[in-house]
């Protein structure tokens, strides 16, 4: 795979400041990362995709979904072209958060098809999410609501993540409800699923998730549960931003299930790994920083792990910025990022999202990504941050 590409920038603007002061900022010296991936890698990676919303479209977007399908599965086949794999319909798409259920199956059927001409890797999610929380009474209403959507994505010939259950974390009270559930969805599935583990941090819904709020706990019993069904486990996603729970976890899981890192704060050396172990990835940030990613992964499967942390240690505080509490506000960031490296002609998202962060926030994460070589062309990047900051009053 040919090295990045470094040239120089005379390009600027102003930027503001916490103390509402303007900055002339100008631009480092930009990277340019290979846009496609010829070879094999020794980590499996999945970014989990956003969707591309339709700014055109008459709805009213608080309340009704309206997707450009033909660029969000452009979206996927340019991760496909890197290397990476395509975690589908995860919270990255937004989902419970302004994607519903039909909406998130039309997107795995689409996602799936667009995949099978290439051999493409796509996993896609399959929770509860069609079942409010105050509608499930019973173990059983959260077991038959997996069922039916795990049954929808296998129809479609689609693999499995399964989503945690907000139902779930509501009435289940204990390991022994969290086994049953597990267990009776494990003991169904056509091929071994990824389960993925989703912190409060993410979902303030799913506090007190595997039935306790005492993490300790909770991760005895999750390692329970996945241990003793782990021939039905291809691995299992954790998203706690806490990196030593991770690297517990991942030592005490049997030995034929994965660690995917979903800590999107420290996933460089947790891919990296030591000399017990090393975490793949299922990361939402891999949707912002894929060439990079992709690189960087290439460089540590050819054994040049300095080129690896060279490449991917500067995007962490771009991601750790994303992923800045509230963390659930991430999505927004990360289709910031994709509409300055021209994914997408527009900043909208679906649920009205564009909203939920700052103008300082915007403009830090401009700083960032430009620092670690992320804006693709930075010429484009510049004038749509400078079209950007003038909807906020400040003319460049």
């Amino acid at each position: 795979m040919n090295k990045p590409v470094l040239s120089t920038s005379s390009l600027s603007l102003s930027l503001p400041r916490v103390d509402r002061s303007l900055e002339s900022y100008r631009l480092n010296a930009s990277r340019s990362f290979p846009a496609k991936f010829n070879g094999s890698l020794n980590r499996i990676a999945f970014s989990a995709a956003h969707v591309v919303a339709d700014p055109l479209a008459d709805n009213d977007p608080w309340l009704t979904t309206a997707i450009d399908w033909d660029r969000t599965i452009a979206f996927r086949e340019h991760v496909w072209d890197l290397g990476l794999g395509v975690a589908e319909a995860m919270d990255t798409a937004q989902r419970g958060m302004g994607l519903d259920w039909p909406t998130s199956l039309e997107l795995i059927r689409r996602s799936v098809a667009a995949a099978k001409p290439r051999n493409a890797l796509v996993f896609s999610g399959a929770g509860t999410d069609h079942l409010a929380p105050d509608d499930a009474k019973t173990i059983d209403d959260v077991i038959a609501t997996y069922e039916e959507q795990v049954a929808a994505v296998e129809k479609v010939g689609g693999r499995i993540i399964l989503m945690a259950s907000r139902a779930l974390a509501r009435i289940g009270r204990n390991a022994d409800d969290y086994a049953r559930v597990y267990g009776r969805i494990l003991s169904q599935v056509r091929e071994p699923v990824i389960i993925h583990w989703l912190g409060d941090m993410f979902d303030p819904a799913l506090a007190g998730y595997w039935g306790t709020k005492d993490l300790d706990k909770a991760m005895d019993i999750a390692v329970g549960v996945i241990n003793d069904n782990a021939a039905k486990v291809d691995g299992v996603k954790v998203s706690l931003l806490d990196k030593q729970r991770e690297i517990d976890m991942r030592r005490r899981l049997d030995k034929r299930v994965r660690m995917y890192t979903g800590d999107d704060f420290n996933y460089a050396e947790l891919i990296a790994g030591d000399s017990e172990g090393f975490s793949h990835a299922l990361l939402g940030i891999f949707d912002a920083i894929a060439p990079a990613a992709s690189y960087a992964l290439s460089r540590l499967a050819a054994g040049d792990e300095a080129g690896f942390r060279d490449v991917l240690e500067p995007t962490v505080p771009l991601s750790r910025h994303i992923f800045k509490a509230p963390t659930r506000f991430y999505k927004t960031g990360i289709v910031f990022m994709a509409w300055l490296n021209g994914h997408q002609d527009h900043f909208t998202m679906v649920g009205g999202q564009e909203s939920t962060r700052s103008t300082l926030h915007f403009a830090e994460l401009f700083r960032l990504a430009d620092k670690a070589g992320l804006l693709a062309d930075p010429a484009l990047a510049t004038a749509r941050m400078k079209a950007f900051l003038a909807t906020r009053g400040i003319e460049n």
